[in-house]
């Protein structure tokens, strides 16, 4: 993923820019180390590829800059994903992504698997922003930081449920495993 990372860098910066809540588009290709045993897209690949093409988004649309001049970085919370069909050996692909929207605490992201305009597999990714000094930043914050107005992007309904659901306890709650 290093060397995937240094190449979207790359072309990120002679990419076309885009807005923060613009689609964010990568064309890949399936790599031989992206596949399980059953020789299609592993999993768990797919939420390290998300990872691309969310920075993908943030460095074109210049936020990732005014995150580090901030000492502002993202985090993932929570993500989900389902698949539809299988990524094959070599197949090329496009990861989309755009941002859904924002609540009191998270923005939501939500990322597709395109082949040749069909989608074959997507995923949604609640994010949260820490200062590098400690702490979280809030979403007011955020949006002072990037010059943007995210009043009026909401989160698809569902999603109080979902993150209602699969939320664990804060980081200095107690959280025993306890099956």
């Amino acid at each position: 993923m290093f060397l995937r990372t240094f190449l979207i860098w790359l072309k990120s910066r002679r990419g076309a820019r885009l807005g923060v809540h613009d689609v964010g588009r990568v064309a890949m290709r399936v790599m031989p180390n992206d596949l399980d045993t059953l020789g299609h897209v592993n999993n768990g690949v797919y939420f390290s590829l998300m990872d691309l093409g969310r920075f993908d988004l943030l460095h074109r649309s210049g936020a990732w800059a005014q995150m580090m001049k901030h000492g502002i970085y993202p985090v993932v919370a929570n993500e989900t994903m389902t698949f539809r069909k299988s990524l094959q050996p070599w197949q090329r692909y496009t990861l989309e992504s755009r941002i859904d929207g924002y609540d009191e605490k998270a923005v939501y992201i939500r990322q597709r698997f395109v082949v040749d305009g069909e989608i074959y597999a997507e995923g949604f990714v609640r994010g949260r922003f820490l200062k590098r000094s400690g702490g979280t930043v809030s979403l007011g914050e955020l949006a002072d930081v990037l010059g943007v107005d995210i009043s009026g992007l909401r989160p698809p309904e569902w999603v109080a449920d979902w993150v209602a659901a699969v939320s664990l306890p804060a980081t200095k709650a107690a959280a025993p495993s306890i099956w």
